[in-house]
């Protein structure tokens, strides 16, 4: 039996012939990931750089847990090591594999939605699917800034009725030049991670959709950068040239993101279990609380009191492997 390093530990789960190993007393055994043994608890440790895999290897040695590992393999980027053991992993155990610095550490339960059937995800936009909030930009734009990122962060710690707020925020933008729309189009920051995870998605035949507080300019051209299925959002008035400070239209607000996992489940028969939602504010509790499996992102405090799983250190690439494999 072989003592593990770090270096032989993630040597041994890739290319080792052998079944088990005994280290300082702990059984390790390996799987595939369509194979995790039956009646165990199961968590993944995601992380982006190698540099991470000695405190990993450092804190399974701790855990002395009975474990079976597995290395997670996906398109998007990022690197994840599976852990299962007959024993639940209890509240020290969870502390040490979180403790370890740029990894991120997720329970996957028997139910996890599964990458590789037909799903679909619904995404926020603002500062979800991108870097930014949109009415914060245009505001900035039309000279109004400060006031209006006041009012945008309250609406989403969920202090504020949302559609009173957008209404409220909108009127501030009363005469500014329709340039402005464009010119925020041509530089819209893609979040991190969103290309990889979105082509990850699509890649097992899953629909990704935006559906967002903000404007449809916006979620038009992030449908067409991203190849998305569907957009949803506020439509943004506009009279010779000049935005009149209204939106029309049925308003994008948080029950419409909501009944947006169902509509769109149902056109296009995804089944129960593969409904997924992301998004970062309390406004987007309802939509993440309609799919099976709702994630908050970067988020606020009780967006994430409402979430199934919170990614909050790595980006989007991270999402994939939350999904399982059968």
């Amino acid at each position: 039996m072989e003592s593990l390093s770090h270096t032989s530990l993630f040597s041994w789960l890739t290319n080792g012939e052998t079944a088990s190993y005994q280290n300082h007393g702990q059984t390790l055994s390996r799987h595939v990931e369509s194979q995790a043994p039956e009646g165990t608890t199961s968590l993944r440790l995601i992380y982006e750089s190698p540099v991470s895999e000695a405190e990993i290897a450092r804190a399974i040695s701790v855990s002395a847990l009975p474990l079976s590992l597995a290395l997670i393999d996906r398109q998007s980027g990022l690197n994840c090591i599976e852990l299962c053991s007959n024993e639940p992993f209890d509240f020290t155990h969870l502390q040490l594999f979180s403790s370890i610095e740029s990894v991120e550490a997720f329970s996957i339960a028997p139910e996890q939605p599964v990458l590789n059937r037909p799903g679909i995800l619904v995404m926020d936009m603002d500062s979800t699917a991108i870097e930014i909030e949109c009415i914060d930009e245009l505001a900035a734009m039309a000279g109004v800034g400060e006031a209006v990122a006041e009012v945008t962060e309250r609406a989403m710690q969920g202090e504020l009725d949302f559609e009173e707020s957008l209404r409220g925020r909108v009127s501030q933008l009363t005469g500014a030049d329709e340039s402005i729309i464009q010119t925020l189009c041509d530089k819209l920051p893609l979040m991190p991670g969103i290309t990889e995870m979105v082509r990850e998605l699509q890649s097992h035949n899953w629909r990704v959709v935006v559906a967002s507080g903000g404007f449809t300019p916006f979620v038009g051209h992030l449908k067409a950068l991203l190849n998305l299925d569907a957009a949803y959002a506020n439509k943004l008035d506009i009279e010779e040239g000049k935005l009149v400070g209204t939106v029309s239209g049925t308003v994008v607000d948080a029950q419409f993101k909501a009944d947006t996992v169902d509509r769109c489940a149902q056109l296009w028969n995804i089944p129960r279990g593969q409904r997924l939602a992301i998004g970062d504010g309390a406004n987007d509790i309802p939509m993440i609380q309609a799919a099976d499996y709702g994630i908050a992102y970067h988020a606020k405090p009780k967006l994430k009191r409402s979430a199934d799983v919170a990614i909050s250190q790595l980006d989007l690439r991270a999402l994939p492997y939350l999904l399982r494999l059968v």
